[in-house]
């Protein structure tokens, strides 16, 4: 006999299916393979103490405070550990429980509906503009142009084009100057038709310039402060284009003044649920979320958003991560814009693991490179 521990990143469907098992099993042997912890805010004393008994009745467990049992509190918090299969034993159990234990049934439902993207797309960045925190994403007019073509050899699956900084404390620029800014380079990929050959996205919240790049062929709205003005969300709506619902704390004026938040995952994902919901209200069809790594958050902050990406999946909608050469690689490891590339490489491709399906990056080949690599690591 030989022995082989596998990894839990490893795709057990294919391990089974080599196995010759049958295909019923495949299922449920997967199903009891991949394991879930869900934290659990807040849930009252009693309810914890039926969702303990009820999760050990089917193989799975509640890790719940001392005391939990004797109702020494009113609330609790709980972490829920159990497989896939465990929920859906567990699932009809709870929704015939009282104390809120129907609404996390709900919620378990959510998550097993949850699949992880099969591919990923490259977002490359150019910034038709002199102030960008990163110099090698400024670009103006022919070369511009230039950059685009180096960028679709390289694998780029989306352009995201934009006229104005969101860096922190950038200057504020006027809807003329950010339209005189791109008219140039929105011309020239209409009139080569250069939207035949990749997707193309307007990074900007300024009506008069989403207008003018979705008469150019541009498909998809990139807009940082997550579609707050009415009017952005008509004229997406008016060209059938995909939003890209981002969050952001405050702007990029104040938005690294001390972001605070109850809860940075929770709250983030009410927020973009809101914002979603807003969206679809004006009939935007395909939506984008990005948690907005860099916009209004701590390096705390974007570490826990990018280790519980999985979490925002049960929005049903496709996760972008923005985190190219932003300075919380350098509060990790001390590094010039120039130098953090292994770090923007490291972020996106644990996003990837985490469910990301878009990556907005300033170095196209390296990822593509990267994301092949991953994906040959990972099949």
């Amino acid at each position: 006999m030989r022995f082989k521990k596998l990894s839990n990143s490893v795709e057990i469907k294919k391990y089974l299916k080599d196995l010759d098992v049958d295909g019923g099993g495949v299922n449920i042997l997967a199903n009891k393979a991949k394991h879930h912890l869900i934290y659990i805010s807040n849930l009252h004393v009693g309810g914890a103490n039926i969702l303990k008994q009820d999760a050990l009745s089917i193989g799975a467990d509640l890790a719940v405070p001392r005391g939990t049992i004797l109702a020494k509190t009113d609330s609790v918090d709980a972490i829920l550990i159990a497989s896939s299969r465990d929920i859906q034993k567990l699932i009809p159990k709870l929704k015939m429980q009282p104390f809120g234990l129907k609404e996390i049934a709900s919620f378990l439902e959510d998550i097993l509906s949850v699949k992880k993207p099969d591919s990923v797309e490259i977002m490359g960045v150019i910034n038709a503009n002199d102030d960008s925190f990163f110099s090698g994403s400024r670009f103006k007019d022919s070369d511009a142009i230039l950059t685009i073509e180096k960028m679709i050899e390289q694998g780029a699956d989306i352009i995201d084009i934009g006229g104005v900084s969101s860096r922190p404390n950038a200057e504020i620029v006027l809807a003329d100057e950010e339209l005189k800014r791109v008219t140039p380079i929105l011309d020239t990929i209409k009139k080569e038709k250069l939207y035949q050959r990749v997707k193309f996205s307007i990074d900007s919240y300024t009506p008069v310039v989403i207008d003018k790049a979705l008469n150019s062929g541009f498909t998809i709205v990139n807009d940082i402060t997550g579609f707050k003005d009415d009017e952005v969300c008509k004229v997406c709506a008016s060209y059938n284009a995909t939003a890209v619902i981002m969050h952001m704390q405050g702007t990029p004026q104040t938005m690294q003044n001390n972001p605070t938040y109850s809860s940075v995952v929770e709250d983030i994902y009410d927020e973009l649920k809101n914002s979603m919901q807003k969206a679809e209200s004006f009939g935007i069809k395909d939506i984008i979320l990005d948690v907005g790594i860099g916009f209004g958050k701590t390096l705390e902050h974007n570490i826990e958003l990018i280790k519980n990406l999985e979490h925002f999946l049960t929005l049903g909608k496709p996760l972008l991560v923005g985190a190219s050469r932003k300075s919380m690689i350098d509060k990790i490891y001390p590094s010039k814009v120039e130098d953090r590339l292994a770090g923007t490489l490291a972020i996106h491709l644990e996003a990837i693991r985490n469910g990301a399906s878009i990556l907005r990056v300033h170095d196209v080949y390296e990822h593509s490179q990267a994301i092949s690599v991953f994906n040959a690591l990972n099949s």
